[in-house]
């Protein structure tokens, strides 16, 4: 059997496949594992709080007894009914009792439910979920351009509410990553937003934009200040926390920009704490020494090549969106490094 595409999952997961009773949910977007493990889960009971008809079973115990998996599987409920297993991966190996498991399938109402990570390729769990006729493989990858517009709608749609086209490609722009994350946002946008009937630039600046920009700020002033493990830190957490590559290489842009027009202000006689002091808009206090070290570090001209190469940058990322991270980090970094050696 071959893996199911990222493409049909939708389909499976709106019309759960009774012939492949054992669903494992995997990939590096833990919010949607978690997401469409709850959706799965509660299509395959009438009450998910019933621990008679939902059994929870942890990976790492699984590991130390792995006939649990079977015998919970051929479990008849005490009341009668549907009933699920769900299984939460942790460090510890237990393809065995998954093995076991496909060898003696679940009794026909019950549906096996693995919530695990990211699983690279040729994993031993991931392998045989895949390769089992009576199992669905089922990969969970960030949202896309397309993917979030149609959550950003959808999610806006169910609160009674529309949103103006450069409000939605700049919310786009901020959210992804983590389905869990992005959905969160929005509602919250949604929230702030409530009594109006449309949603404008204006609300998603307000809301979401400031609620990223602490985090993206810390990423564009490391590289700009040559801080390498600085930079790696932040980077890591502003992807892990569902922040976009493309909202990190818009802010570098910015920054980039910004940092030009002062450093031409510094060249025409102006001190740079003078610059700083009295820049528009005007800086937060917390970022005016390292706004002030970047300045002493470039000259206008190392600044506007910078300001094309990230411009290259941000257009590789729309035309490679798998690869958006990793090309926006090398971008970073062939900042920091030569940073670092004009201290």
């Amino acid at each position: 059997m071959v893996a199911i595409k990222a493409a049909d999952v939708a389909r499976f997961m709106a019309r759960p496949d009774p012939g492949k009773p054992i669903a494992l949910i995997f990939g590096p977007d833990a919010g949607l594992v978690r997401e469409r493990t709850d959706t799965l889960l509660r299509a395959a009971v009438d009450d998910p709080r019933d621990p008679f008809a939902l059994a929870l079973i942890e990976g790492d115990a699984l590991a130390q007894a792995p006939e649990r998996l079977v015998e919970e599987a051929h479990t008849v409920p005490l009341f009668g009914g549907r009933r699920a297993v769900w299984v939460k991966a942790g460090s510890k190996n237990f393809a065995a009792a998954v093995e076991r498991l496909l060898a003696a399938p679940p009794l026909p109402d019950c549906r096996v439910v693995i919530e695990a990570g990211d699983l690279r390729r040729g994993a031993p769990l991931r392998s045989l979920c895949e390769r089992a006729a009576n199992a669905a493989a089922l990969p969970c990858y960030a949202d896309d351009e397309r993917g979030l517009v149609r959550l950003v709608d959808e999610e806006l749609r169910s609160a009674g509410m529309s949103i103006t086209a450069d409000a939605r490609a700049t919310l786009v722009s901020l959210i992804g990553g983590d389905r869990g994350a992005s959905r969160s946002e929005i509602r919250k946008l949604a929230l702030f937003a409530h009594g109006k009937d449309r949603i404008d630039l204006d609300d998603v600046i307000a809301v979401v934009a400031d609620a990223t920009a602490p985090a993206v700020d810390a990423v564009i002033d490391a590289a700009f200040a040559g801080r390498l493990d600085e930079l790696e830190t932040n980077f890591a957490r502003a992807q892990s926390s569902g922040i976009t590559a493309g909202a990190i290489a818009g802010a570098a842009v910015r920054q980039a920009s910004a940092l030009h027009r002062l450093r031409l202000a510094v060249d025409a006689g102006s001190s740079t704490r003078e610059v700083v002091e009295s820049a528009v808009p005007p800086i937060h206090f917390s970022r005016k020494d390292r706004i002030a070290a970047a300045l002493e570090r470039w000259s206008a001209k190392g600044l506007e090549r910078i300001i094309v190469q990230l411009g290259g940058s941000v257009l590789d990322t729309r035309q490679r969106t798998k690869l958006a991270y990793p090309i926006v980090q090398r971008a970073l970094l062939s900042i920091a490094f030569p940073a670092r050696h004009k201290e």
